[in-house]
């Protein structure tokens, strides 16, 4: 598995927390974040990163803002990609399962460190379902491509 990792300012903390679990689980992965504590827009981070997952080059991304809600509709914005946004391990879980997603964002001003570090590491671990699921998915790829 292949992850880009992206975060504004708002999402210094929990970047390093992600980059540490990723480097533990032995994850390739780029880092394209801003280093920098002074305000960012959040669209130049996670557009250029989205359309990277999107085109096949990464598997999976990580986006972190202050709540992830930035990040999650600006990703959403580029076709191919089920941004979804979690703030608890459960909903992590069925993100994977159900919606195939392929972007995770958080929110460092909603979850801490510890808890980011088991949101992502059971979306990390998570297999899609397929099945009925993939029924669900192939609606929107469809409408995605339809609405262009």
């Amino acid at each position: 598995m292949k992850v880009i990792l992206t975060a504004d300012h708002a999402g210094m903390t929990i970047r390093n927390e992600v980059i540490s679990l990723l480097e533990e689980k032995g994850i390739e992965y780029e880092d394209t974040g801003c280093d920098c504590s002074s305000s960012v827009d959040y669209p130049d981070y996670a557009l250029p990163a989205a359309k990277r997952v999107a085109s096949g080059e990464f598997d999976r991304g990580i986006f972190i803002c202050g709540t992830g809600i930035g990040m999650s509709i600006a990703a959403n914005k580029v076709k191919g990609i089920r941004c979804a946004l979690t703030h608890d391990v459960y909903s992590a879980k069925l993100t994977r399962q159900h919606n195939d997603s392929n972007v995770l964002a958080l929110g460092e001003r909603v979850v801490g460190p510890g808890l980011a570090r088991e949101i992502v590491n059971v979306w990390l671990e998570t297999e899609f379902e397929a099945g009925r699921h993939a029924n669900r998915i192939g609606k929107i790829a469809t409408y995605e491509s339809d609405s262009e």
